[in-house]
């Protein structure tokens, strides 16, 4: 057996709505779901861009909160513009690329241009750039070259 570590997270909702809702957004690779003696889903184990999961549904968890977000790298303005609205069409917009699902899960949306802009050698251009996305709800590189 290999060592590994998976993202568990704890719903206080119905369990099958949760990975159809993720299915729609993204290219969520559910392996396995694990029902109660109702049929209820009660776990599942699924795979995002390569990071494991576990989700349960079960009364009584603790909220989410933003002390835990799951941060998404996407390869382009397209997808980020894509998996930010559909994440915040029932949820709602935070700063700096933040944003909460319908469940409450705190998501970070960046496109992968941006560490070009924040690890930049030139400290006036990285400084300019952490201005701006401080500035920002989603990020959005064309605002950056204004």
């Amino acid at each position: 057996m290999t060592n590994r570590l998976s993202t568990f997270l704890w719903y206080d909702h119905d369990l099958d709505e949760v990975l159809d809702y993720y299915r729609r957004i993204f290219d969520l690779e559910v392996r396995e779901v694990n029902r109660n003696e109702t049929g209820a889903a009660f776990t599942a184990s699924a795979t995002l861009y390569g990071q494991e999961l576990v989700l349960m549904n079960a009364p009584g968890g603790q909220p989410f909160s933003q002390a835990i977000s799951l941060a998404l790298s996407l390869e382009s303005q397209a997808e980020v513009d894509r998996v930010w609205d559909a994440l915040t069409e029932d949820g709602k917009e935070l700063n700096c690329g933040w944003c909460e699902d319908a469940f409450g899960v705190a998501w970070q949306v960046t496109p992968a241009a941006m560490q070009e802009w924040l690890g930049n050698p030139d400290a006036e251009v990285r400084a300019y750039a952490w201005q701006q996305l401080m500035n920002m709800k989603k990020i959005v590189l064309d605002d950056l070259h204004r």
